[in-house]
């Protein structure tokens, strides 16, 4: 997502091709063509705020597939990419094996990955976040995964757009 698009080029940008692009903010389908077919946005804010409320929606389905396609917190992540740049806090080298143990014991006990907005978060904050996730039970976990799975879409559709 190196191109940055003016709201008047995302009214005007055939559905498909904002649909693929809005597609590499969140893997989910519905997301991407709800928002694309939201259209016209009066600016930013509207879109944002649409966006918001359509991950609000997301179903349990849905945030598996978008799940399993996000990278672990601390894990392998390919140099540049947009994960890499939001984990760029975390000192994998410090905290590789408290993180890949806590990860691990998040994941059998939900039986899905530990998803944080981990954008100017350091390592320390995401472990504590992690371990006081573990109390949560799976339904308010759930919610808390929608939430943070929100808040990583509407960065990711903030960064795509030029205000």
């Amino acid at each position: 997502m190196e191109n940055k698009f003016r709201i008047a080029e995302v009214n005007r940008l055939p559905r498909d091709t904002l649909t693929d692009l809005l597609g590499q903010c969140v893997a989910v389908g519905r997301w991407a063509r709800e928002l694309a077919d939201g259209r016209p946005y009066p600016g930013v804010g509207e879109l944002l705020a649409r966006a918001d409320d359509v991950s609000a929606s997301l179903t349990d389905a849905e945030l598996a597939r978008a799940l399993a396609d996000h990278p672990r917190i601390g894990g392998r992540i390919a140099a540049g990419s947009r994960s890499a740049a939001e984990q760029s806090g975390v000192d994998t080298d410090r905290l590789a094996g408290r993180l890949a143990g806590a990860n691990a014991a998040y994941e059998a006990r939900f039986g899905h990955i530990y998803l944080v907005c981990a954008a100017g978060r350091s390592g320390d904050e995401l472990l504590a976040d992690l371990r006081a996730r573990m109390a949560n039970d799976p339904v308010t976990e759930l919610g808390v995964v929608r939430r943070e799975l929100g808040r990583i879409a509407h960065l990711r559709l903030a960064e795509l757009i030029t205000a």
